[in-house]
């Protein structure tokens, strides 16, 4: 009887652990339903927006959304990047302030936090500031990336040097030709070259500084070097390397290593050092010249007229530029970093007109 009993209170307690695991369900369902009605409606707006290009109505999204659930990280680092992209630095600093001061913060996302603070700082000049923001905080690849920008922006080679190496050493590429350059800023022109043989910066600013001494001998033996290490850089070397040729043995060879690399390029850098060096006459070469490659640069020393060579001369200056390959950043003489977009190595040996 009471084994008949059990086997009745277990048959009725089996629907009853259904219904309730039915009932509990959908509560869950329910109450998703009904948070998914309040802050994601907003949320989902200033997704839409930011789709569109209307950033504006995307920020006021955002912030509603972030009114309604002021717990949520993703929506803060969402606001506070469109903030940073928009320019208003001060609210996305306040922004990412507040995630900081968050004392459940995960400790992935307090380094996201914390470099994207540091990135707002960046953004409006505030380096120092930038700089502090970064110590102590995550040690990523990207945080490391935007420090070594920071100490390039103010110029503390040393700083960038040492985060260039770390940045080697964990597998982030090789980083030799950039520390070169810092080598190069600080005059440390053998360092420069004994890390990138092939960097042609160093040989070039070490033959000036020869050169500044009167030491032509070795001035041209630097240069001679770089033109063999770095054939592509030859419109920058072919006019010093012309200059530093005292001897009639040092500017015969330089003439024939200049004349042969003009015939593969016909750069119109090197046809003018070797028109300083007598090679042939200006005339003669300019139209030699315009038989291979139009260029109104070079049709413009063939004009006989004062005045429309005036005129040819001033229509031609920006194809005697250097254009930067990565933002476009045009200038008159050569830069090893790009004034506008910071990037090195950047721009081409060639000028416009010739590229």
């Amino acid at each position: 009887m009471t084994f008949a009993i059990d086997w009745i209170w277990l048959l009725l307690a089996l629907p009853v652990a259904f219904g309730l695991g039915w009932f509990f369900s959908r509560l869950d369902v329910w109450q998703w339903r009904l948070e998914s009605r309040h802050q994601p409606r907003a949320y989902f707006k200033g997704l839409n927006h930011l789709l569109n290009g209307q950033q504006d109505r995307a920020v006021d999204s955002f912030i509603e959304a972030v009114q309604n659930d002021p717990d949520t990280s993703e929506l803060h680092f969402t606001l506070g990047n469109l903030f940073r992209r928009r320019g208003e630095y001060d609210r996305a600093v306040r922004v990412h302030e507040h995630l900081l001061a968050r004392a459940d913060l995960t400790n992935s996302d307090r380094a996201r936090a914390q470099l994207a603070l540091a990135q707002d700082y960046a953004k409006a000049g505030l380096l120092d500031r930038a700089e502090a923001a970064l110590q102590g905080g995550s040690e990523s690849r990207e945080a490391q990336q935007l420090l070594l920008s920071i100490y390039e922006r103010g110029r503390d080679w040393v700083g960038a040097s040492r985060v260039a190496a770390q940045l080697q050493t964990q597998g982030a590429g090789s980083y030799d030709k950039r520390r070169a350059h810092y080598f190069c800023e600080q005059g440390l022109f053998e360092d420069a070259i004994a890390l990138s043989p092939s960097s042609p910066r160093a040989y070039l600013e070490l033959a000036k500084k020869h050169a500044a001494q009167s030491d032509f001998s070795a001035s041209h033996d630097l240069l001679g070097i770089a033109a063999n290490t770095a054939p592509q850089a030859l419109p920058l070397l072919a006019l010093p390397l012309i200059s530093c040729a005292k001897t009639e043995p040092e500017r015969s060879a330089a003439i024939a290593l200049l004349a042969a690399a003009y015939d593969d390029t016909h750069s119109l850098d090197v046809l003018e050092a070797l028109i300083a060096a007598g090679w042939k006459s200006k005339r003669d070469a300019y139209a030699a010249h315009l038989v291979h490659t139009p260029s109104l640069v070079a049709a413009s020393h063939l004009i006989e007229s004062a005045e429309a060579q005036a005129a040819l001369q001033k229509a031609t200056e920006p194809l005697k530029r250097y254009r930067c390959a990565a933002c476009g950043f045009e200038a008159k003489q050569y830069f090893w970093q790009c004034p506008g977009c910071q990037a090195w190595d950047s721009y081409p040996f060639k000028r416009v007109e010739e590229l």
